[in-house]
Formats: structure tokens, sequence, C-alpha cells
């Protein structure tokens, strides 16, 4: 019996040498496998690493310090952040950023669904007028900013031109980006222009995505164009809406080209919002901490803005 039992033991030996060499050659392989996939990613990883998540850990800990860029770094506690209340250029950069966002998004949102119906249907000249209404968004900021300021110019802009022959008194003019009253209104017109073309494209996606079946569900049920609109088009188009208006928030809270291109925050403060105070702060006062500190703010408010808009669609 004893003699058996060696043999078996005997014979399982190179049995389990097997096995083991099998689970040693699979984990070299997974390995190597991983190490490659690491090593495509790697460069991108580095890239962000040094580039966006190391200056972002930097202006998290710069936040709660003085420095202006030349002299040694300060430990401020929490001084930067009870400055912003004192500060009525921040609290008033705070309003207008909120007032921008709360306009621009909805709007932008509508213009764009409205248009991507629009051009959704057979008519003349699709194509050209999608390319023509996208064109604004990869165009230059630049030259955009220009023909927009030549077109509302208080004077001579083809704008208030058709305002005076409809009767308007010059005095009555709007001076737009000149007045301070006028100015955000212009900046919120201009966001939507340029911004409207890129989102309907969006929207024409989520919209050739819909069953047709549904439309015709609804036409043997004598629904009309409208019915069609609100329980159809809409509630497929949700989650289209949901990207759209999630993009767009962040997108509104960190505006900045194109306040700078026109306004320069002004007439006064009129048009100031919180990404370009934080300019004026970093690298015109280079006040570097303080700046830290209004960016710090900014990230927890997209931040909290967001989650609720997750959670609501979660919800829903």
């Amino acid at each position: 019996m004893s003699i058996s039992n060696s043999t078996i033991a005997a014979g399982d030996a190179p049995a389990a040498s097997r096995r083991s060499s099998k689970v040693l050659s699979r984990r070299r392989r997974k390995i190597q496998s991983a190490l490659v996939a690491y090593s495509f990613i790697a460069p991108n990883f580095l890239g962000f690493a040094v580039f966006t998540l190391g200056p972002i850990l930097f202006a998290f800990v710069l936040a709660f310090m003085h420095w202006d860029g030349s002299n040694a770094i300060t430990f401020a506690g929490l001084d930067n952040f009870w400055r912003l209340f004192e500060d009525k250029v921040f609290i008033a950069a705070f309003w207008n950023t909120i007032i921008y966002t709360v306009v621009s998004v909805p709007a932008t949102l509508a213009c764009a669904l409205g248009l991507a119906i629009l051009l959704n249907q057979k008519i003349f000249g699709r194509d050209f007028f999608r390319t023509a209404m996208f064109f604004p968004y990869v165009a230059s900021l630049v030259a955009v900013a220009v023909v927009w300021n030549m077109i509302f110019n208080p004077e001579m802009g083809p704008v208030n031109m058709i305002l005076y022959t409809l009767g308007l008194d010059p005095k009555d003019m709007p001076g737009w980006a000149a007045d301070r009253h006028w100015a955000m209104v212009t900046v919120i017109l201009f966001g939507v222009w340029k911004s409207m073309g890129y989102y309907m494209v969006i929207y024409l996606a989520g919209l050739q995505g819909i069953n047709s079946e549904l439309y015709e569900a609804a036409d043997l049920d004598g629904a009309s164009s409208w019915q069609k609109f609100l329980y159809v088009t809409v509630p497929q188009l949700g989650p289209t809406t949901f990207f759209v208006t999630v993009m767009l928030t962040i997108q509104s809270f960190k505006v900045f080209d194109q306040i700078y291109m026109i306004t320069q925050g002004g007439p006064g403060t009129s048009t100031l919002v919180l990404v370009y105070h934080i300019y004026n702060e970093a690298f015109i006062s280079w006040d570097l901490g303080y700046s830290s500190m209004i960016a710090l703010v900014l990230f927890f408010l997209v931040l909290a803005v967001t989650v609720v808009q997750f959670r609501r669609q979660r919800e829903d």
C-alpha cells in the first residue's frame, strides 16, 4: 500500500509542476499585456500629470498661501477665503457668472434644438444651412468677435440702423457692449450665436436616432405636430438634452475668451465673470494665492451644479 501511494505521489509531481508552470506562464502573459497597454497610455498620462493634474493640485495648495510669483510662498490659512466676502469685485463677478449661465444655457439649448428640428426636415439647401450654422463655432474667435462688435456698433452698426429705420429714437438706442446695461446682453447673444451650431449638430444626431415608428403611431392616434414634439421628440431626446445641458453649464461657468475679446469685463464690472477675475488677480495683480482661491470656489460651484444635474437625471 505504501509503495502504491509513493508511486502515485511520484506520478503527480510532474503534473503539479506542469500546472504551476502554466499558471506562471499565464501570469507572465497578463503582465506583458498590461505593460504593453500601459506603455501606450503612459505618454498621455505623463503629459496629463505634468501639465494638468500637477497644476490643479498645486492650485489647490496655493489657495491657502500668499505668493506673488517671485517672493517666497507663505502660509495664509483661510485669509484668502475670508477675503472673498469683502471683495466687491468678486461678488459682482460671481453674480455675473450666475446670470450669464442662467440666461445663456436655456437660450442656447432652445436655439440649438429649434435649428436641429428645422434642418432635420427635407428643405432646399439643408446642407448649406447646416454648415452655415456650424461655421461660427469653428471660426476664429478674434475674427468673429470683431465682426460682432461691428454689427452691434452703437453708432454705425447695422442692428441700430435697423432699429432706427423701424422708428426708434436715436436717444433710446442701446449702446450694446459700450453700455453697462446692455453689455451682458451683447455677450450672451454672442455666446448663444457662436455655440448653438455645435449643439445643433448633437441634436441632429439625436433626432436621427428616434424611431420613425413612434411618429407613425402618433399620426394614427391623430396627434398634432406640437403633441408629437411634446410627447415623442422631447422624451426621446432626454439623454441628448441632459448631455447638452451639462456641457453648456460647464462652458458657461468658465467663459472667458468672448468676454476678453468683446468687453474685457466692462463697462465697469458689468460683464466681469469669475474666470476673467481670476485672470486679473493672477496675471495683472500677481496675487496667485487669492486667484487660486477664486478658482477653487469656481471648481466647487461647477462640481455642485453638475452633481445636482446628474442626481435629477437619475431620479427622472
